[in-house]
């Protein structure tokens, strides 16, 4: 069964990263959304991984706001838990940021984490 932001507050998206999302997936198919996984490697153990997916899988957590939806497997919704997914757009880049509250260290360009 596929979650819902309304139904769980494990992961939250900001209007910044949802206006950013939207802005991607205008030029890609319609139905197109933003997969979040968390894998293994990166320099502090664990890094994010961004795709542009077509489909969700019936265990994906689901988290939408406005016309943006990403989705987020079980797996990885444990690592994400209390999580926040935000986009800077600044000085040295733009990125979308995830605030983890369950990372102890993290790398310095923010794309890994360790636990």
């Amino acid at each position: 069964m596929t979650e819902t932001l309304s139904q769980t507050a494990a992961v939250t998206l900001t209007d910044r990263a949802a206006r950013r999302i939207e802005e991607i997936v205008a030029g890609e198919p319609q139905g197109t959304m933003l997969r979040i996984s968390v894998e293994g490697g990166g320099c502090s153990g664990f890094q994010y991984k961004f795709d542009l997916v077509g489909e969700t899988a019936g265990d994906d957590l689901v988290i939408g706001n406005g016309g943006a939806k990403v989705l987020i497997d079980p797996i990885s919704v444990e690592y994400l838990t209390g999580s926040e997914i935000d986009f800077v757009d600044d000085l040295i880049g733009a990125s979308f940021k995830i605030q983890n509250p369950n990372a102890t260290a993290s790398c310095g360009c923010g794309t890994s984490f360790s636990l």
